[in-house]
């Protein structure tokens, strides 16, 4: 069980038997009162998110669940995204509803890490930043700047479509944030 303390960003915790991961945390202290945990969860399984709140001597139990497991990425249908597991050779679906957004930065046959909660693959564990080629950049029109355009649409290996500032072009090796889907550089090779 872990304490009051012990409960920080990247916890996962098991609440009402799914495991929570904890993505937010506020602690806050007001003269004699005790101390209060103010926490954001987000469920594996689905990706909803709650609140809790923490006080004293409350206490919650930490999920068994098992991270860095190697997969590639095989193909999706209109019901799952397929997998291979790199050690077992085994292959498994994840709903597409649970990580749609996340495969906007796989391409078919990349090797991924994900999660596994009692034996169960339950999530994909994507790093904060990808690289991904540009395999589509219209050409920026010279004084698009002077408008405040100063982005345009771009398409890269994946299919994802992310605004990309006017000098990058088709070829172009770019960084994304998987967490909020925006550019973020252009890599040099």
């Amino acid at each position: 069980m872990l304490s009051m303390n012990e409960i920080k960003l990247g916890k996962v915790l098991k609440w009402d038997g799914d495991p929570y991961v904890v993505i937010k945390t506020e602690h806050s202290k007001k003269a004699r009162a005790g101390a209060v945990l103010r926490v954001k969860m987000k469920n594996v399984f689905t990706g909803s998110v709650i609140e809790n709140t923490f006080q004293g001597a409350d206490k919650a139990e930490e999920a068994d669940l098992e991270r860095g497991k190697k997969a590639q990425y095989l193909y999706k249908d209109d019901q799952a995204a397929h997998f291979m597991d790199q050690e077992s050779f085994e292959q498994f679906g994840l709903d597409l509803d649970q990580i749609e957004q996340q495969l906007n930065y796989l391409s078919e046959g990349e090797n991924v890490l994900y999660m596994s909660y009692e034996g169960k693959p339950v999530a994909l564990d994507l790093p904060p930043k990808v690289d991904l080629r540009v395999t589509e950049a219209p050409e920026g029109v010279k004084g698009d700047s002077a408008q405040g355009r100063v982005m345009k649409l771009a398409t890269v290996e994946s299919g994802y479509e992310p605004q990309v500032p006017l000098f990058i072009k088709e070829g172009d090796l770019i960084r994304i944030n998987t967490e909020t889907g925006e550019y973020v550089e252009r890599v040099k090779e």
